[in-house]
């Protein structure tokens, strides 16, 4: 709901902002205009850019080629992404890569990361080049987050002595009045900044992944034109990077593959961006009184976007001719979007079922609302944040490498232990022995969480076969994953006493109550996890999958 909310809110600022130009445009400035340093200074100072000749040659070949391996194995992928309700494709390809186990989340999509080499993990790769490219995307990482730090402290330090400065400016002015006034001077003095300890720039320049994106302008179609400046074509639009650590650093690697054949304009001749080359554009969030920036962007160059840039400005990707790389590595957030974090929450679920030693039965050991509340909450997380993501993408991490095969097998499993114990649930809350007060109490948290199951699946299962997930290669289409089929011994059905709707009202009477159950009675295969009008059937073991050696 807070998402929904906080898309809308954006559409509202979006077409106050588009009403109020009518068919004006803001000015933004070049580097060729007088003024473009002093607005960067004095508007954008918390962008810092690092030409090409900064960094290590050695580095630069390196990242290059390491970019060119990945697209020449086909690692790259159109992303399916929804926005307002509907699914579209983005012009960019995109790779994410970094810590085994972390995921970035962006436009209701969640990106698993083809982990990079790292100590401790058995990471099989598809070929030994994806290998040494993702190896070489760690360098650059580890060159990245050096740099990161060294640019906060200089902020820092910069911003220590303009506090000082105003602070000898400020007592000099009021050194009369404090004369007369006891303390005065005292009160001046104590507005020095506090250095930023070490362990905080850690934090927020500890890059956990990289976003690699692609894209060669002269293959597509359309490109959205931007909106409030006229800067032209853009391959990706105005937005803040999102799940990110708060006020950490975004740095940004471009590698634009220029040839002789795509030159530069006359710059003098030009008014505005030059279209032929790649540019980065800001602008203050929601701001029509600030100019924008357009920045070009060559081979090698980089950019990083520090402290709070990110929430308090947009940028967006200005396409230009020539096909273009880009690594952009992220502090993500990791309270609730790392393999660990999820499998944590599936035990913690499961700590509520209990095995019967001699019959081997399964119980549950609280049918308190909060627990009940709290399982189903983990259930629908593991199935619609982790399982129906990862399946949605199709088979494009088999590309690479299988690593997320087995994490998903296992959370999987613990899945189809949580659909169980929904059926327990409602096993109980029917029985005579049960507390009216405590049922009822258990339902009306329970139905909640099972209407927002039910309509989810509904959702996912339409997103499956929509037009633009069947316009995919066959190794990218989503697969409708998981459910329960007919045929599936492994495990009990979970709602064996919801195939007769009169029988469950008879026996529970709460079920019958208006409002509860009865306007779901022809959709009991969503909450029973079936999907018989899927079109792909994925199988649930690992013998269909590709397996990398």
């Amino acid at each position: 709901m807070k998402r929904r909310a906080g898309e809308r809110e954006k559409e509202l600022k979006k077409k106050k902002l588009l009403e109020e130009l009518g068919e004006n445009r803001l000015p933004y400035l070049t580097p060729a205009d007088a003024d473009f340093h002093q607005l960067w200074k004095t508007k954008y100072s918390k962008l810092i850019f690092r030409k090409s000749d900064m960094v290590p040659e050695e580095l630069h070949q390196m990242v290059q080629e390491s970019f060119l391996t990945l697209r020449e194995h086909n690692c790259f992928f159109q992303d399916l992404v929804r926005i307002k309700g509907k699914d579209f494709l983005t012009p960019v390809s995109r790779i994410l890569i970094g810590n085994p186990g972390c995921t970035y989340k962006y436009l209701n999509t969640r990106l698993f990361t083809v982990p990079w080499p790292t100590e401790g993990y058995n990471i099989k790769y598809c070929n030994p080049q994806i290998h040494d490219a993702c190896k070489a995307l760690m360098r650059l990482n580890d060159y990245l987050h050096i740099e990161a730090v060294k640019a906060l402290q200089a902020q820092n330090l910069f911003e220590t002595k303009e506090i000082k400065d105003t602070t000898v400016i400020d007592r000099e002015q009021s050194f009369a009045t404090s004369l007369t006034e006891q303390g005065s001077v005292s009160k001046v003095q104590s507005g020095v900044c506090v250095p930023e300890d070490d362990r905080s720039l850690k934090n927020r320049t500890s890059y956990n992944l990289t976003l690699l994106n692609y894209m060669d302008p002269l293959q597509m179609l359309y490109l959205k034109q931007e909106p409030y400046f006229g800067m032209g074509n853009m391959a990706v639009s105005w937005h803040h990077d999102e799940n990110l650590v708060e006020r950490s650093v975004v740095a940004v690697y471009s590698y634009s593959c220029e040839d002789s054949a795509i030159e530069e304009s006359n710059e003098q001749e030009l008014k505005g961006r030059d279209p032929a080359v790649w540019h980065v554009g800001l602008k203050v969030a929601w701001d029509i009184e600030t100019p924008g920036l357009a920045i070009p962007l060559h081979q090698g160059d980089i950019y990083l976007m520090l402290d709070d840039l990110n929430m308090t400005h947009q940028h967006c990707v200005l396409a230009g001719l020539s096909p273009r790389f880009s690594s952009t590595h992220r502090v993500a957030d990791s309270s609730r979007g790392t393999l660990e974090y999820i499998l944590g929450q599936c035990e913690l679920a499961l700590q509520n079922l209990q095995t019967d030693s001699d019959s081997m039965a399964l119980s549950l050991k609280s049918l308190e609302a909060a627990v009940v509340k709290q399982v189903e909450e983990i259930h629908n997380e593991v199935e619609f944040e982790w399982l129906r993501q990862f399946w949605f993408q199709g088979k494009r991490y088999l590309t690479c490498t299988d690593w997320w095969l087995k994490p998903m097998a296992k959370l999987e499993e613990f899945w189809r232990k949580m659909e169980i114990m929904t059926s327990l649930v409602l096993s109980e809350v029917r029985k005579e022995q049960q507390i009216e007060e405590q049922r009822n109490e258990t339902i009306s948290c329970f139905l909640l969480l099972l209407k927002e199951r039910q309509k989810l699946r509904k959702e996912w299962t339409a997103r499956c076969q929509s037009d633009a997930a069947e316009s995919l290669p066959e190794e990218q289409k989503p697969e409708c994953h998981p459910f329960w089929t007919d045929n599936d011994e492994s495990l009990h059905n979970p709602f064996p006493f919801w195939m007769s709707w009169k029988t469950a009202s008879n026996e529970c009477p709460v079920f019958a109550k208006p409002g509860c159950f009865r306007s779901m009675r022809t959709k009991v295969n969503f909450f029973q996890g079936r999907d018989h009008s899927c079109k792909r059937t994925v199988i649930s073991n690992q013998k269909n999958h590709t397996v990398c050696k």
